[in-house]
């Protein structure tokens, strides 16, 4: 039999602690507005364009906005027709006023 008290005592390796997993992740926004920025930025001056344009730009007359004008229209060549419109048109409001008065005259 063998002396069990002449062998060599086990002994474990040192055990290196186990690896690390932890994973820290930093991110961060900044700048991302500056393209909308941008298209609000060239609407706005188009805008403004527009309106100087239709609202205030250049009279040739050299008149102001404000400065009142009249305007005569003259149509040529109506002869007959005209005269037969203005009939029609002094008959219908006389028809109208005579209804009107035979409504308030009923009651």
């Amino acid at each position: 039999m063998a002396e069990p008290y002449n062998t060599p005592p086990h002994t474990t390796p040192p055990q290196s602690p186990p690896p690390s997993s932890t994973t820290t992740t930093t991110t961060t926004n900044s700048g991302g507005n500056t393209g909308m920025a941008f298209i609000v930025g060239i609407l706005v001056v188009v805008v403004a364009v527009l309106a100087f344009v239709m609202f205030g730009g250049d009279n040739d007359g050299g008149e102001t906005a404000s400065s009142p004008s009249d305007v005569n229209i003259t149509v040529e060549g109506t002869g007959d027709a005209a005269s037969d419109a203005g009939t029609a048109i002094e008959s219908a409001a006389e028809a109208v006023e005579g209804a009107a008065k035979s409504a308030t005259e009923g009651n």
